[in-house]
């Protein structure tokens, strides 16, 4: 069976990567020639709103999935028409994770809690928007805002002003600020025949909007409960095939859900090594209707992304147990090059070797 991947970035290469010794064959579709899954599958080159190269890549696959939630979702609609194509995650999901307006009506729909918002497309709504809302609050793009783009904190009437005028004439969403006491993520997959299962809860440490560092399993009991129950809305809801993930703040022992993707998600790279099952084969199996892996952690993981430029392979590999992934992209600032995971038999041992990792990359994020 071939799967075909629209996208071709480090998500698609490791998918590939995971689903080779399935007995699966790819192939991808990307604008970028030197795109990371072009290394180790076949890619089309062209825009992912290609009609003719989506119906290639229809033709010769027998479901086609994603890498990255801003794909097209009108291109994908037009191909799913044809004989015997299917789309996996469904469309719906898709549709709903790129607009913030709709994934905040849909956590509300299935009582799901989620911050204070007010949808903004004038000046006169960000008024009120302030006032129904109040400060401070984070002034977002409704689309394309994905690693901290397309927004703003605003703590003054005047600082969201100006934070309009940067954002340009697009759809907006603003919503209160969450003074967080972590942050957290759930994965789960769900096959087309309706099995589910659910990874260990994550916990995640950001700087400068791009994720550094994944701890799994993370938190409390009930907030793994609490994660597990609202995923398992939102999977039912959709009827959903794939894994979906949910990004949490967790104030006051309370999870807060900030936004889901529908796609193999950068906090479940831990479970390539750290779990029986990786999210990359589990996404497969759930997408192709197989049975689904078990998603139990192996033992206490830690997921370090290299970002920007990758550091000597010889001063990670010095690390006993340590696992290198780099994705075969050039460097640049704030670009996710490669990811490494340690996994320890405790908590504890983890969080030390975390720590240390963190100083040698000279990486400034706090683990709490």
């Amino acid at each position: 069976m071939t799967v075909g991947i629209v996208g071709a970035g480090q998500l698609g290469r490791m998918m590939a990567l995971a689903g080779y010794p399935l007995g699966l064959d790819f192939l991808c579709l990307d604008p970028t020639r030197d795109a990371p899954a072009g290394r180790v599958a076949p890619l089309l080159h062209g825009s992912l709103s290609d009609a003719a190269l989506l119906r290639r890549l229809a033709r010769r696959c027998e479901v086609i999935t994603f890498d990255w939630e801003n794909v097209p979702v009108e291109s994908l609609a037009q191909i799913a028409r044809l004989p015997r194509t299917r789309i996996s995650p469904p469309l719906a999901a898709l549709g709903a994770a790129q607009d913030r307006v709709a994934e905040k009506r849909l956590f509300e729909r299935l009582a799901i809690p989620t911050t204070r918002w007010h949808a903004v497309s004038s000046r006169a709504e960000l008024e009120r928007a302030l006032v129904k809302v109040g400060l401070p609050g984070v002034l977002k793009t409704r689309r394309f805002g994905y690693d901290g783009k397309g927004q703003a904190v605003v703590r003054s009437a005047a600082e969201a002003q100006r934070a309009f005028r940067a954002l340009g004439h697009v759809p907006l969403l603003y919503e209160e600020w969450i003074g967080f006491d972590c942050e957290v993520s759930i994965i789960g997959a769900r096959s087309v025949g309706g099995e589910i299962v659910i990874y260990p809860l994550c916990g995640n440490v950001h700087g400068q909007g791009i994720l550094r560092l994944t701890r799994a399993p993370f938190g409390r009991a009930e907030w793994q409960r609490a994660a597990a129950r609202y995923l398992r809305r939102v999977l039912t809801h959709f009827h959903y095939s794939g894994i979906l993930t949910i990004e949490f703040f967790v104030r006051a022992g309370k999870l807060i859900a900030n936004e889901m993707a529908p796609r193999v998600h950068n906090s479940g790279h831990w479970t390539i090594e750290g779990a029986s099952t990786s999210q990359f084969e589990n996404h497969l199996r759930a997408i192709l209707d197989l049975p689904l892996g078990a998603a139990e952690a192996r033992g206490y993981s830690a997921m370090i992304n290299l970002i920007g430029a990758l550091p000597p392979r010889r001063k990670l590999l010095a690390h006993p147990g340590l696992h290198l992934h780099e994705y075969g992209k050039k460097p640049r600032p704030g670009r996710k090059v490669g990811h490494c995971t340690v996994v320890e038999p405790t908590a504890a041992a983890r969080d030390r070797h975390a720590r240390r990792l963190l100083r040698e990359l000279a990486v400034d994020v706090r683990i709490p």
